[in-house]
């Protein structure tokens, strides 16, 4: 919950319920990364599909409403089932489709925060979300602590976890003979990020993410963010010091005794605005963010 001094902080640009209501009829956009690895977007977040003859490995499920679209998408690419469904965090649009993977075969990967989380129930203030505890079906049934390898054929994928960062149930998935890296929700890019403190994220974690994830790739990786298009390093890079320099300002601001709303007034993210500022996290619901963590 938000302190006292919060209570009229900055919302999302769209709540939760707009945010499912277009998973209704979405239009999904398959991008191929590389042999084998594609990128759907257009329900929820951004999913991977690594297509094998064992089977498909997916990162992230999207909205179970857009089911139809994205089982038409997955048969596109061929006609092995999901085998593997790895979730990189709790949110919703990351785990809504979890229950009908479930049902159709898939087994449910993540990390064992992920799950906790999705049997409790769960509430985003900012984004005017409550849901109660998710069935059985939905939860990941092989979970891990630090990290876990996923081997299929010649493929080898790395899934490890961050300390607490954008929630405390994130987690990298690297598929490493291709060089493609998810970050699931521990990168927007292009867009100001959400930091869940409800859920046990926070602003020095997203920060220690954002450097764990740069230590994990090279000029040529391909970086697949939770939100915001495929990108480089060099576009996390410019993340990092987004990062960095507004985490400073506003807690050079709080520390001389600024409130939130004086804060909010100082702009702080004005020289980032124009890049960052445009997506579903308005530039103050993230200083708002900031502020509440330093």
């Amino acid at each position: 919950m938000m302190t006292a001094e919060d209570v009229s902080a900055p919302e999302a640009r769209f709540t939760a319920e707009q945010m499912r209501a277009t998973g209704l009829h979405p239009e999904i956009t398959l991008q191929e990364l590389r042999s084998e690895i594609t990128v759907l977007s257009g329900s929820g977040a951004n999913m991977v599909v690594l297509d094998h003859p064992e089977g498909k490995i997916l990162v992230d499920s999207g909205f179970a409403i857009s089911q139809p679209e994205i089982e038409a998408s997955l048969s596109l690419i061929s006609p092995h089932p999901v085998r593997f469904l790895i979730n990189t965090h709790c949110h919703f649009d990351h785990t809504d489709g979890n229950e009908w993977l479930h049902t159709s075969g898939a087994t449910i990967i993540a990390h064992r925060r992920t799950r906790e989380r999705l049997n409790l129930p769960q509430s985003i203030p900012a984004f005017r979300y409550s849901r109660g505890a998710s069935r059985e079906g939905a939860l990941p049934s092989l979970t891990f602590d630090q990290q876990m390898r996923v081997d299929l054929g010649n493929e080898s994928v790395l899934l490890r976890r961050y300390t607490p960062a954008h929630t405390d149930s994130d987690t990298a998935v690297y598929f490493e003979r291709l060089d493609v890296l998810h970050l699931g929700d521990t990168w927007f890019n292009g867009i100001y990020p959400f930091i869940d403190y409800d859920s046990g994220g926070s602003i020095d974690g997203l920060i220690e993410a954002t450097r764990e994830n740069l230590e994990l790739t090279n000029s040529h990786t391909l970086i697949v963010p939770g939100h915001g298009s495929v990108g480089s390093r060099e576009d996390l890079v410019d993340s990092w010091n987004m990062l960095t320099e507004t985490r400073h300002r506003v807690a050079t601001l709080k520390a001389s005794g600024l409130s939130l709303a004086d804060t909010l007034a100082k702009r702080v993210t004005a020289s980032f605005d124009s890049k960052y500022g445009a997506g579903f996290i308005p530039a103050d619901l993230f200083v708002a963010l900031v502020y509440r963590g330093v």
